[in-house]
């Protein structure tokens, strides 16, 4: 099925006073080219990764299948050392493996502790920080987290979104990404924060009716470009070969309005949490009522909603 995707806009040599000035308050994904990132981008292969990253222990997913749905659970959580992995990750077929020869691999770094700790490649690869740079477009004290991820060739990651904004690095390989704006969330069928609709290409539209009417925006990135992910804007991420990349989150709100105890930076602001608790006890007053009446009365609140919180500022 051919879908009519809008091409993510592509900007080359953007300075820190641009984006912040005049790209950042647009709130849309934008692929930034030419940005200085150090030597990952030419170092970062396999048999070095392996030589530096060393023996470390590194949990990982392992699938038996390219698309992973976090909902359902099609995936079996390994561990294996840092160089194994990499090594594992960079073939089509396995002579060691969990499930298949064919299995794919995903890492998605922890903190030391990731009940207490944030994911930072600065501190749990320390012989990589050197070879890393970050762009400086945003301050020190908002950064989050930095997140090392590597993906088989072909694994395609589940739709989601995530509460901070994010640069992803593409630090080798290729990925192809696709985007769904905030404001489309009510066709993406959502569990949480992530999309039931697994193939994003090919969806079941008996099944997903409503989906064909989000707008999908989409990019292909290559070695050295880093994508702006907004905060609350879904993404949908398929390598489409061996790749390293690295995300780095940081707040866009005031520190108080995120959930303490979230180390992985995907906990609803806290202010969104409580609002929808309140919904849902304001949901189980209205089930005291007969149908008519509760279905009247929902449509009010709905209506009430729309009314008091929607924006009118976003596309």
């Amino acid at each position: 099925m051919a879908w009519q995707s809008i091409p993510v806009a592509r900007l080359e040599g953007v300075s820190q006073e641009q984006f912040t000035q005049q790209l950042y308050p647009q709130r849309k994904p934008l692929v930034l080219e030419g940005i200085d990132l150090g030597a990952c981008t030419s170092k970062w292969t396999v048999d070095y990764l392996s030589q530096v990253g060393g023996k470390k222990e590194v949990k990982i997913h392992v699938a038996a299948v390219a698309q992973m749905d976090f909902i359902s659970k099609n995936f079996v959580y390994r561990t294996l050392p840092f160089d194994k992995l990499v090594q594992r990750a960079a073939e089509e077929k396995h002579e060691e493996f969990f499930i298949s020869e064919d299995e794919k691999y995903y890492l998605r770094s922890l903190g030391e502790d990731p009940r207490k700790d944030v994911a930072d490649i600065r501190k749990q690869f320390p012989l990589l920080e050197g070879d890393i740079k970050f762009p400086k477009f945003f301050k020190e004290e908002q950064f989050f987290s930095s997140v090392f991820r590597i993906s088989s060739p072909g694994l395609q990651l589940w739709t989601h979104y995530d509460v901070m904004d994010n640069f992803l690095i593409q630090v080798t390989g290729k990925k192809r990404v696709v985007l769904f704006s905030p404001r489309d969330a009510q066709y993406l069928y959502l569990s949480g924060t992530k999309s039931e609709v697994l193939n994003i290409d090919n969806p079941d539209l008996a099944k997903y009716p409503l989906f064909c009417k989000a707008r999908r925006y989409e990019c292909s990135l290559k070695a050295g470009d880093v994508l702006f992910i907004p905060a609350l804007w879904f993404h949908n991420v398929i390598s489409e070969e061996f790749g390293v990349g690295v995300n780095v989150f940081w707040k866009h709100l005031p520190s108080e309005c995120y959930d303490k105890t979230d180390t992985y930076g995907n906990k609803d602001p806290t202010a969104a949490s409580r609002a929808a608790q309140i919904l849902d006890r304001a949901l189980k007053t209205l089930s005291e009522l007969p149908e008519e009446y509760r279905d009247f009365y929902a449509r009010r609140m709905v209506l009430h909603i729309q009314d008091k919180a929607y924006s009118k500022n976003f596309e």
